[in-house]
């Protein structure tokens, strides 16, 4: 029979989509008042993938990569899609129709980078609380590698550096941990 081996921590993500500059810069502080400080932001990329979430949020759309210093334990994610909900309902607009930001909050480990979701479909996992788990890449040979259901800006490789970059700094925290 198998033995339960302990679980390493992870390094929580989140994928920031906004438009509005003053409605990111106060997510950004709610989200470290509930995860803590911020070790890493990537650049700003243009989000022209989609127009799904330009008339709720305007238009010239930007996501932006964050993590978080302290590492977690996966199972973590359902609690934390569900915060990152609160975050983004606080900051909605009743002038412009709804949300200002969309915070997809998920984790990176050693094999891989799983973002939650509220929505159900075939490859995701459910967790409980409403919440998927939804892997976006696994990581094989060196590289990322995404999969048909991987969101269209993340399979088209701008964030890859980042991911790779935040990957090896969590694994250097490992090592200290």
């Amino acid at each position: 029979m198998a033995k339960k081996e302990p679980v390493d921590p992870v390094k929580l993500l989140v994928a920031i989509l906004w438009a509005d500059e003053e409605a990111l810069e106060a997510s950004l502080i709610q989200l470290r008042e509930e995860f803590g400080e911020i070790d890493f932001q990537g650049e700003d990329y243009p989000f022209e993938v989609t127009g799904y979430y330009q008339s709720e949020m305007g238009a010239q759309l930007r996501r932006r990569l964050i993590t978080f210093e302290s590492l977690v334990i996966p199972d973590c994610l359902a609690q934390a899609k569900l915060k990152t909900n609160e975050i983004e309902d606080s900051l909605e607009s009743q002038e412009a129709g709804g949300r200002r930001v969309n915070l997809d909050v998920g984790y990176l480990d050693h094999h891989k980078l799983v973002l939650a979701s509220l929505k159900p479909a075939g490859q995701k996992v459910y967790l409980g609380r409403g919440v998927y788990a939804d892997l976006m890449f696994r990581y094989h040979k060196k590289k990322l590698e995404p999969f048909a259901w991987t969101f269209p800006d993340f399979r088209d490789g701008r964030y890859e550096e980042e991911i790779l970059q935040i990957r090896r700094d969590y694994l250097a925290q490992l090592v200290k941990n």
